[in-house]
């Protein structure tokens, strides 16, 4: 009796035991089948919806040089960015003055209102503008400021009344994306510099 005992005993922990096994195989597998599908579907629509249009301009060529970069409209109104083709963008943050102020300078912890554009490189569309609100963005504490890096290091020396051009590489901007930006994209901005203070 008491080896009938044992046995069985034995026998319904090994079951348990193989019945744990199975849940948890069962378990992960399907977490890992439900994962991976939800997270390429999405990934491989959006590459044939975006990849598409954008394929003829995957960056290839030399670096683009600043002059590349064609920026129309005046200062003081909503500018047009030209994100430059048969080129890949350049090393490194890339800071060039299409106006000069004649204002207050940005120093490091100023404030200013600054209106921008905002265009991606791969694609060449333009993303974001402050015009189309008709506010401009105030920034505090520039240069630590809650804004990429590329803006921290970009405004500084920018005067009230300048437009100045910045092509932020992917590690000073979004380097894992940020919406409907992909990760690794370079950023083209063009932002004007409507008032500075400090």
């Amino acid at each position: 009796m008491r080896t009938v005992g044992r046995t069985a005993l034995a026998l319904v922990s090994l079951l348990s035991a193989g019945l744990a096994l199975t849940a948890c195989t069962a378990s992960d597998r399907p977490s890992t089948l439900t994962t991976t599908p939800t997270a390429t579907a999405p990934a491989a629509s959006d590459d044939r919806t975006s990849d598409e249009p954008s394929e003829p301009s995957q960056p290839s060529g030399p670096p683009c040089e600043p002059a590349q970069y064609q920026v129309t409209g005046e200062p003081g109104a909503k500018p047009t960015i030209t994100v430059p083709t048969g080129c890949t963008p350049q090393n490194g943050l890339v800071v060039k003055d299409l106006t000069e102020g004649t204002g207050a300078e940005i120093k490091a912890g100023s404030t200013a209102e600054l209106h921008y554009v905002l265009a991606t490189f791969r694609d060449r569309k333009t993303r974001e503008a402050s015009w189309d609100t008709n506010k401009p963005l105030e920034l505090k504490n520039i240069g630590q400021a809650q804004v990429i890096q590329g803006w921290n290091e970009g405004l500084i020396g920018l005067k009230e009344g300048g437009r100045r051009l910045l092509v932020v590489p992917s590690d000073k901007g979004y380097p894992n994306g940020k919406g409907d930006i992909r990760p690794g994209e370079t950023l083209v901005f063009v932002v004007d510099a409507v008032k500075v203070q400090g």
